[in-house]
């Protein structure tokens, strides 16, 4: 997968008071630069100048300067950066050539402290190397708010489903209604008919019917007023018995409830003893890490200023290296650079360990918050379980007193109708008795159109309400497969980042190995794995990336060997190889077509010579510090860069 190169210019970085740099201007054309020096001629230092002018901080000040500046002139653009000491640190300004540098110090600038390319020495997470520059938690956060969009469209689609149901029922008793009231309009028709013909001799009667009429009158409001009672009786009768099932449900819950098997109180004290020792080590991985790069400068500069004089002491300073030694800053003496390597060596080492134990830190941390944003859901639901069961019961003896005043009123309406029955057979007689059943009957007809009516209104608007509804559901359908393509897409982002990343590391490190010829080492891979491990009370299913080493023996028998056996020049490659695969898969060559490689003397010239070769097919501009007996095992046509 090698990358399409575009034309690109000449690079000028003029740089001042970085490192052991006093002042310098360097120009280089596109394509491979070898930097070529010994130790401490400030090939180091430029590289970090130009990181610095690319807007990387990984980038350290001349130890008795108060200022510095890095200049990139890159084509017609030009990209600087200022630094000043001030008493409270370094103050940076400028406009570096890149806003966030975070990609590219992971992918790009290759340094011999460079994360990705220690990954495999140090044995750090791969996958959370290579999927840093991916904001994974916000990914996973709009995955979970689609998934509860989706169950909400799903129930949304499942209540238009029963909604059809419901409108087949509607539309069944709508007709039915009409039916009925058709058939109660020809009956009242019929009736009142009759009452016309029986009628003839109403003037006659008039006074003696107008009360009965009345009583008949009062006889059917009193029976529709009981319906209305009996039928709200039984609604709040309804809502009664599902307060007191949700009641019990809400009880059932409370008490399925776990109690907490920690105490959300002594989980903070412990993450604050954990917080306070991560700080602590952090203070001292800063304070190895200054102590390192001072001895590096040390070792790359003429001779750096000792940190007595560069902080205002008295003590005299000593800037010069006398026969290939370096005077030390702690006692004055001299010492062989190879003593100081050493001791920054062991240096490196502990601040490894240390960052190794910061991680572990971390992790017990994470793990404690988990654990305790379980213990405040469980503590809030149990809130809100007891919450609602309060209102339940507010709400059951409002409905219970409702229910009792129905009750009364029934019954009382009873007695009433009773005693008008009573009333209006004592009006009735022998004479009247066909009338008064043609008014009854007329009285109950006319209720129960009205009654009829009404109900096909209720109807009528629940059908419109359904229809409605229903006319939502290819908009809803819609969404939904919408939501479902989104988090498909979020789902393959990641997964094809990983994957991509695989890929590119096994492809180049077959091609890379192919190359080397290291004796024996038949293949270096790694392979996407699931893994089970422990967060909060829970266990849970974790990706990881798995780096495999296959060797042959003398017989040729191919046998899986553990990274731990890897040399260190096997390391070395192993690492650079990661980082080029971060750097294509994340496309940082789109955004800084710079590569930096330092501190390569843990392999030997030729495969200096080959792994040169191949990163330069994939950066318009690859920058390389390398000692002069391996620089001359590289192409003549690269250009070489020899003072500084």
């Amino acid at each position: 997968m090698q990358r399409q190169q575009v034309s690109a210019p000449r690079t000028t970085v003029h740089a001042r008071n970085i490192g052991g740099i006093q002042e310098t201007e360097v120009t280089f054309d596109p394509g491979v630069t070898i930097f070529v020096g010994r130790n401490a001629t400030n090939r180091t230092s430029f590289l970090k100048a130009v990181m610095a002018g690319l807007g990387s901080e990984n980038v350290a000040m001349k130890g008795d300067a108060d200022e510095a500046e890095v200049t990139v002139d890159l084509g017609e653009e030009t990209y600087t950066r200022t630094f000043s000491r001030r008493s409270e640190g370094v103050d940076r300004a400028g406009e570096p050539y890149l806003d966030d540098p975070g990609v590219a110090d992971l992918f790009a600038f290759l340094l011999e402290s460079n994360e990705a390319r220690r990954a495999v020495a140090t044995s750090a997470d791969l996958r959370e190397l290579i999927m840093r520059p991916v904001d994974t938690e916000e990914i996973q956060a709009e995955i979970d708010r689609l998934q509860d969009r989706r169950e909400s469209l799903d129930a949304e689609l499942d209540a238009i489903d029963d909604r059809k149901g419901e409108l087949r029922d509607l539309e069944t008793r709508r007709k039915t209604l009409k039916t009925q009231i058709e058939s109660t309009k020809a009956d009242l028709e019929e009736t009142e008919a009759a009452l016309d013909a029986a009628d003839a001799d109403l003037e006659t009667r008039r006074e003696e019917q107008s009360e009965l009429e009345n009583r008949l009158e009062e006889l059917r409001e009193k029976r529709a007023a009981l319906d209305d009672v009996r039928y709200e009786l039984e609604t709040e009768q309804e809502s009664l018995d599902e307060l007191r099932k949700e009641r019990r449900e809400c009880e059932n819950a409370l008490d399925e409830l776990d109690d907490p098997d920690a105490d959300a109180t002594a989980i903070d004290s412990r993450l604050r003893e954990l917080r306070e020792r991560k700080g602590e080590l952090e203070t001292q991985v800063d304070e190895l890490q200054s102590v390192i790069r001072f001895n590096e400068e040390l070792l790359e500069d003429d001779g750096p200023t000792s940190p007595v004089a560069a902080s205002g002491g008295d003590g005299a300073v000593t800037d010069q290296l006398v026969d290939d030694a370096v005077t030390c800053w702690t006692c004055g003496t001299a010492v062989d650079p190879e003593q100081i390597e050493s001791t920054v060596a062991q240096l490196r080492e502990r601040s490894q360990s240390t960052v190794g134990e910061v991680d572990r830190l971390e992790r017990e941390i994470e793990e404690l918050r988990a654990e305790k944003r379980e213990i405040e859901q469980l503590n809030e639901e149990r809130e809100r379980t007891e919450s609602r069961l309060a209102e339940l019961d507010g709400e059951i003896e409002r409905t219970e007193a409702a229910v009792n005043d129905l009750r009364d009123r029934r019954e009382a309406l009873t007695d009433e109708i009773e005693q008008v029955e009573a009333a209006v057979e004592e009006l009735e007689d022998e004479e009247h008795e066909e009338m008064l059943d043609l008014h009854k009957t007329a009285n109950e007809l006319e209720y129960e159109l009205g009654r009829l009516e009404g109900d096909l209104e209720d109807v009528e608007a629940d059908i419109a309400e359904a229809e409605a509804h229903i006319g939502e559901e290819s908009d809803v359908a819609a969404e939904l497969d919408d939501v479902n393509e989104q988090i498909e897409q979020l789902r393959t982002r990641i997964e094809r980042i990983e994957r991509n990343a695989v890929e590119a590391f096994n492809e180049h490190m077959d091609s890379i190995l192919d190359r080397l010829d290291y004796e024996n080492l038949d293949r270096i891979w790694i392979e996407r794995v699931e893994r089970e491990v422990r967060k909060g009370r829970r266990n849970v299913s974790e990706r990881a990336l798995e780096l495999h080493v296959v060797r042959t023996t003398e017989s040729g028998a191919a046998y899986e060997d553990t990274v731990a056996h890897l040399s260190e020049s096997e390391r070395e490659v192993t690492g650079l190889v990661f980082a080029l695969a971060g750097y294509l898969v994340h496309e940082v060559y789109e955004t800084v077509p710079f590569m930096i490689l330092d501190s390569l003397e843990a392999i030997d010239s030729a495969r200096i010579a080959a792994l040169v070769d191949y990163f330069a097919e994939y950066s318009q501009y690859v920058l390389v510090a390398l000692l002069p007996e391996d620089a001359a095992a590289l192409d003549d046509a690269y250009d070489r860069v020899t003072e500084i």
